[in-house]
């Protein structure tokens, strides 16, 4: 069982589970466990570690429409040095500051593997939540940044040489898209980030909605850095739609607050396509890009 499967398992406990964050009060909290194995190639620093997995959870907080408060997190490793963990908590609070929140703390343990599990909370504006199920059929599909930068980090990894493995952290070290989420609160019908790449982010919240999604390739907008790796347009458009942890966000509003919504944007939005009514025949495709199905594939745990 991959992790969506237990999610849709957990469903009728947890009705909640399948969204990017938890709404309580007003409040907004959401956790997240990442491991040296599966999270962070060989090459990747504590400081990016550190702002890269609290970012994470930041991120979700920002496919809420919230705005951030404060982060704490889970320390494990093999042993404790003190120059890495100085540099996790380092990155820690830097991410948090450059979204106006406040890192706070949180524990240290010991473990088979370098293993963080972050936890961030932020407030509700008055523009309420976002959650993924609101889209609606005639909605604009729009996604901020640029995509497929976590893809040409992993390439830069890979090389292995200094300069490659520099370019590498500064890539993973995002910044997460609270601002944006802040802004898009006021017209998004539905929200999410893109931690699982934005083809299966395109599934997930078409399932939500109960809708059909039409994207175009060409207008998906890729980071320069893919330009760099790939080697013709599929790769490029494959690293950018289906890698995933790019930790953009993805969202559905009425076609015509399209505009005033880019521009409140500080990372930019772009429209990439339309929600559509769910295909009648439940075998038809959920998703389309150019016309063509696209398939359900991205980073999801569990995955053989």
């Amino acid at each position: 069982m991959n992790e969506r499967d237990a999610l849709r398992a957990l469903a009728a406990d947890l009705p909640h589970a399948g969204d990017d964050a938890a709404v309580v009060d007003g409040t907004v909290i959401t956790t997240d466990m990442l491991h040296e194995r599966t999270d962070f190639p060989p090459g990747t620093t504590r400081y990016t570690a550190g702002w890269r997995a609290v970012g994470a959870s930041l991120s979700d907080v920002a496919a809420t429409g919230a705005r951030a408060r404060a982060a704490v997190a889970v320390y494990a490793d093999e042993a404790f040095d003190r120059d890495d963990l100085e540099a996790f908590v380092a990155g820690a609070v830097d991410v948090c500051e450059a979204v106006d929140a406040e890192y706070v703390g949180g524990d240290l343990d010991e473990h088979v593997e370098f293993t963080t599990a972050t936890t961030a909370v932020g407030d509700v504006t008055e523009a309420g939540a976002v959650t993924r199920s609101g889209a609606r059929p005639g909605d604009a599909l729009c996604v901020t940044g640029e995509w497929g930068r976590s893809a040409a980090a992993l390439r830069l990894f890979e090389e292995g040489d200094d300069a490659a493995v520099e370019r590498a952290n500064e890539l993973f070290r995002f910044t997460p898209r609270v601002a944006d989420g802040v802004a898009l609160a006021e017209s998004a019908t539905a929200m999410m980030d893109s931690s699982d790449g934005l083809a299966r982010s395109c599934h997930q919240l078409a399932e939500a909605s109960g809708v059909g999604i039409e994207i175009e390739r060409d207008a998906v907008p890729v980071h320069p850095a893919v330009e760099e790796v790939a080697e013709g347009s599929a790769e490029r458009f494959e690293l950018a739609a289906h890698f995933g942890e790019d930790f953009e966000l993805l969202c559905a509003m009425p076609d015509e607050e399209f505009e005033a919504a880019a521009e409140a944007c500080p990372a930019g939005l772009t429209r990439i396509g339309r929600v559509v009514d769910k295909p009648s025949d439940d075998e038809g495709p959920r998703v389309t890009a150019d016309g063509d199905p696209l398939p359900d594939r991205g980073f999801t745990h569990g995955d053989e």
